[in-house]
């Protein structure tokens, strides 16, 4: 749209000073010829922009002048600046939105605190990413997200067990969990979540619905994640593990430490949660001899066979390199 262009040609000259028709272009994704255009729309409109010629030249805007945002002190809109754009946001294509919000922020800047809000941007990020991000892919996340803009009904196409089945919901929210997309709406009646990116179809209605009032969100989304994580499986074992693996076994997913009791040579005892026998199994074979499960005992044999077929895998595999050499 050209009227947002135009805006952000205006704050990228008034933060970056003198920038050439080419720089310029290639910031907006347009030709140097829409550039000069745009400069003379903003000067009808009043703009005072300057063309300078020469290897040093560029456009700029006359010493002095300035947009302002008002109503925010320097350290609030620095605090703002710390956010960063992520997938979430390329994900609902607001990527350029970001970028043009920024500039203005800068913009909003008075010059003696501009060069500060840079200095937070070059030596603070954060990443909300985490390690292990999904790999999923979303094509029917826009038509989601439209429907919940517009209030309207979706028809929708989702796997249930072995089968699949069609749906019409009213689309509430969206929420983005490590890179995760869910769709929170009603569905006869009461309120569900849908994986995004299990759905087989989907399609915005013309029906409108009325949205509940009121229904926060958030809110649902936690009293969702606790009843969910209430519903688990749970497994329990008493191990001894050495103290210096018991924090890095504690920070492992779906393992809580319940109690432990004083260490002893270097080892501690601890009841520990699991969620499944084959969840601490696998689990607890990555720490070797550094953990022994004291009970119960179904786990003691499952690490016990798990571990035997381990040997005579590598053993077998021994003898044929043997016969080899």
């Amino acid at each position: 749209m050209r009227a947002d262009r135009l805006i952000s040609i205006l704050l990228l000259l008034q933060n970056n000073g003198r920038m050439t028709a080419k720089d310029l272009a290639e910031k907006l994704e347009v030709s140097a010829r829409t550039i000069h255009r745009d400069m003379e729309a903003l000067s009808v409109a009043g703009i005072p922009v300057i063309a300078e010629r020469g290897t040093s030249g560029g456009w700029s805007l006359t010493e002095g002048y300035r947009t302002s945002l008002t109503g925010m002190k320097s350290d609030e809109m620095q605090s703002l600046l710390l956010a960063q754009p992520s997938r979430i946001i390329a994900d609902l294509g607001m990527r350029g939105v970001f970028e043009n919000a920024v500039q203005k922020l800068l913009a909003a800047f008075p010059s003696a605190f501009r060069q500060d809000a840079e200095t937070v941007r070059q030596r603070i990020h954060i990443d909300g990413a985490g390690w292990h991000q999904s790999n999923e892919r979303f094509p029917l996340l826009s038509v989601v997200q439209e429907a919940i803009w517009e209030e309207k009904q979706l028809h929708m196409l989702y796997p249930r067990g072995e089968e699949t089945v069609e749906r019409v919901v009213e689309p509430l929210g969206l929420v983005a969990k490590s890179g995760i997309w869910y769709l929170v709406a009603t569905a006869e009646g009461e309120l569900r979540t849908y994986r995004i990116s299990r759905l087989q179809s989907a399609r915005m209605l013309d029906s409108p619905f009325d949205r509940p009032e009121p229904f926060d969100l958030a809110a649902y989304w936690e009293k969702s994640t606790e009843q969910f994580k209430a519903s688990l499986p749970r497994f329990s074992a008493k191990i001894k593990i050495r103290e210096k693996e018991a924090e890095r076994l504690a920070k492992q997913r779906y393992v809580r430490f319940l109690e432990t009791y004083p260490a002893k040579e270097g080892f501690i005892e601890a009841d520990v949660e699991f969620h499944t026998i084959q969840s601490a199994c696998e689990i607890l074979l990555g720490y070797g001899r550094s953990v022994e499960v004291v009970s119960p005992a179904e786990l003691r044999n499952e690490l016990y066979a798990e571990a035997n077929a381990i040997v005579s895998l590598y053993a077998s595999a021994g003898c044929a390199h043997d016969k080899e050499q």
